[in-house]
């Protein structure tokens, strides 16, 4: 069961570790601000690494949370399969540069932790998984032929926009990538 002192120890580590990134984020600066004792830290979690685990594991519950709350929020729009597949690339522009983030925290720490043996980075192919079954799931609505393969190609589109918004490129690189998947959909429809 979560205490809410390990609770406020994840909610800062993934605050911090959004912000600056992993290793540039120290134990002793996540404890600082979250104002709590090192034992604290040691008592929940074996390592930084579970620590990392715990906060990508937070930051996919916030983000499918949201993502419902956004698509209801849309209303009939996101009632069609097309018009929830629009609202996914709509919100995730909403959530990347309302909260000026650092790019995607799961892109950053495939980067920083590349080993497949590595637990930080079996987190990051369970989200990348979340989010194509997600996008299966709208796509089966539609009835396309191949919906993993699509739903690979949209992610793709997804995380592209993405690293184009972090290296600064425009912020109509969500658009485009919108453009291109409705796109990609409607030619999967049209050889039906």
């Amino acid at each position: 069961m979560a205490s809410p002192r390990r609770d406020q120890l994840v909610q800062t580590a993934l605050q911090l570790f959004c912000q600056h990134g992993f290793h540039a984020t120290g134990i002793d600066t996540i404890l600082a601000k979250a104002g709590v004792a090192k034992m604290t830290l040691y008592n929940h979690f074996a390592s930084k690494d579970e620590l990392i685990v715990a906060a990508l594991q937070l930051r996919q519950k916030q983000f499918f949370a949201w993502l419902d709350e956004e698509n209801a929020r849309i209303g009939s729009a996101a009632d069609q399969p097309e018009g929830r597949l629009g609202a996914l690339f709509d919100a995730l522009k909403v959530w990347l540069l309302k909260a000026k983030l650092n790019g995607c925290i799961f892109t950053n720490a495939g980067a920083e932790f590349g080993n497949d043996d590595n637990p930080i980075n079996r987190e990051v192919k369970h989200y990348k998984q979340a989010r194509i079954d997600y996008i299966k799931n709208v796509l089966g609505e539609l009835s396309v032929n191949d919906t993993d393969t699509l739903a690979k190609q949209i992610c793709m589109l997804l995380d592209g926009a993405i690293v184009a918004v972090q290296a600064g490129l425009e912020e109509t690189s969500f658009d485009t990538a919108k453009n291109a998947a409705l796109l990609l959909v409607a030619q999967q429809l049209a050889s039906k």
